[in-house]
């Protein structure tokens, strides 16, 4: 099925339970091809034209629609905007993997390693879900955890994300050189109107962690009246570096259950020393 608006595909998906919409599908058909998946049917939202842009909303908003691909969040007006989103989509994989995979797809898959998914943690973003006859806003980080999941016939459409106009970061680490699966990934964004910083881990676990009582310890050690001042000293170098060691202590804890083997143990250790060292890096990279 090829609905050519978003009134058809949400009826589309109400007369055919079981059915499964797909923009991209760099997620699905691994799944299907895998026997991990089977659809009663596919609903292609390819000529759905108004979920592949984004707009501005009142309020200090941006409106991204489900269909946007990481190749167009990559783009310098995007990125001037979203600078964390823009940095994940150009990290999430080859070009004919960014070309086609979506914002939506990400988040309906909702894959650990998902690179766009801890920048929407960090930023409290909230996903649009529409059905026949209604609509509802879920925060993403609920979709994600199962907390407030998507539900049969629902159709995620947009995306809103607060513009703070104010410094974030995407790093993350992978097994090897250029676009890869990331071991472990970071988001960093500061929210000076309200002297706080936000923070979220992904990759490290099913779905992106928040580490909040390391965010309002950080927070409190920042000089916010410092900040843009040449040469002032917004935070002490100690106290960026625990704030790492925090990070990583809370996403990925020392102390594993019992019976856990020898080689997971050094594994863990290893991930939470990389956990540590890019959430020091996200956070010098957004204070300078």
């Amino acid at each position: 099925m090829l609905p050519a608006s978003l009134d058809e595909a949400v009826e589309a998906l109400a007369a055919t339970p079981g059915a499964v919409p797909v923009a991209g599908a760099t997620d699905l058909m691994e799944a299907v091809n895998a026997g991990r998946l089977r659809p009663a049917a596919l609903i292609g939202l390819g000529r759905i034209t108004e979920l592949r842009g984004w707009r501005y909303e009142d309020g200090g908003t941006a409106v991204l629609g489900a269909g946007l691909t990481h190749a167009r969040m990559d783009r310098p007006d995007f990125a001037a905007l979203i600078p964390a989103l823009a940095d994940a989509a150009r990290t999430a994989g080859p070009p004919q993997v960014r070309n086609v995979g979506t914002l939506g797809g990400n988040i309906a898959t909702a894959s650990p390693a998902g690179d766009t998914l801890p920048v929407l943690a960090a930023l409290e973003a909230t996903a649009t879900l529409a059905r026949a006859g209604a609509t509802r806003e879920v925060p993403v980080s609920h979709l994600l955890t199962g907390l407030d999941p998507l539900r049969p016939g629902e159709l995620l459409t947009w995306v809103r994300v607060p513009l703070l106009n104010a410094p974030q970061v995407f790093l993350k680490a992978t097994g090897r050189s250029g676009p890869a699966r990331a071991t472990a990934s970071v988001a960093l964004v500061l929210d000076p109107a309200r002297r706080a910083v936000r923070c979220a881990v992904g990759a490290v676990a099913p779905v992106p962690l928040r580490p909040l009582e390391a965010e309002a310890w950080v927070a409190g050690c920042i000089d916010w009246d410092a900040r843009g001042e040449e040469g002032a000293t917004v935070i002490d170098p100690a106290a960026a570096a625990a704030f790492g060691e925090y990070v990583a202590g809370a996403c990925v804890p020392e102390v594993l259950p019992d019976g856990v083997n020898e080689g997971l143990a050094v594994v863990a250790a290893r991930v939470r020393r990389t956990v540590s060292v890019l959430a020091r890096r996200a956070l010098g990279r957004a204070l300078k």
